[in-house]
């Protein structure tokens, strides 16, 4: 079975001074007006900016207008790129997802697929805990309704059906087993959602729970789950 060192998933990460997680890496801003003008510069920045934004303020506080001051432009300059704010935050989680993706894809693979799949929780796992801001923007963030956002859902589908492929895997490809692997990735995101979610809450360490416990908490949420799915339960 695949290992991983749990304790060093249940270590919080790094945090700004407002207590806010911060697992954005930092970016390089434009300097200048001119700099940041050029059209294929200016989107990504503006995405940056968004991304810092977010993380110091809140997603309150996110707006086109906050975006040209933080990159030091004319108010106007994101609207090329970016109609609205919806736009702009509908890409950002765009963004995020495909980082997600790229995570989960770059785990260690296995031939046997429930080592695959455990490979897997844990690969989710670790994102969760290195990346808590990107992972609430993705999962506990509104989708922006009045922007298109047919990229936002690709790229989003795109992270779940990475689950799917390797429950494809255990279960095998025939159409009859369409549900049971539907079913299974929902059982499975659900977990392991679950399980981030207290992994980066604040009330884990109050709990009063041996040091013990909480080293084996990933690995006994693992083992339960493959009970849970293992043939004629």
């Amino acid at each position: 079975m695949p290992s991983a060192p749990i304790g060093a998933l249940a270590r919080p990460g790094p945090v700004l001074a407002s207590g806010v997680h911060r697992s954005l890496p930092r970016r390089r801003m434009p300097r200048n007006k001119t700099e940041a003008a050029a059209p294929l510069e200016l989107r990504d920045a503006c995405i940056a900016a968004a991304q810092e934004l977010i993380a110091e303020r809140g997603l309150e506080n996110l707006s086109l207008r906050e975006v040209s001051r933080k990159l030091g432009v004319s108010h106007q300059a994101p609207y090329k790129h970016y109609p609205s704010r919806d736009h702009l935050l509908a890409e950002v989680m765009r963004r995020c997802f495909q980082r997600f993706a790229a995570h989960l894809d770059a785990r260690r693979r296995f031939d046997d697929p429930e080592d695959d799949l455990e490979s897997l929780g844990l690969q989710y796992l670790s994102y969760a805990r290195q990346h808590p801001l990107e992972y609430r923007l993705m999962f506990s963030t509104t989708w922006p309704e009045s922007a298109e956002q047919p990229g936002l859902v690709r790229d989003a589908t795109h992270a779940f059906d990475i689950l799917r492929s390797v429950l494809r895997r255990v279960h095998g490809e025939s159409e009859a087993l369409r549900e049971t692997v539907e079913l299974d990735a929902l059982y499975i995101w659900s977990t392991m959602h679950g399980l981030a979610g207290v992994m980066n809450g604040q009330c884990l360490d109050k709990l009063g729970l041996k040091s013990r416990v909480l080293k084996q908490m990933v690995e006994h949420a693992m083992q339960r789950m493959g009970t849970g799915l293992a043939p004629g339960r």
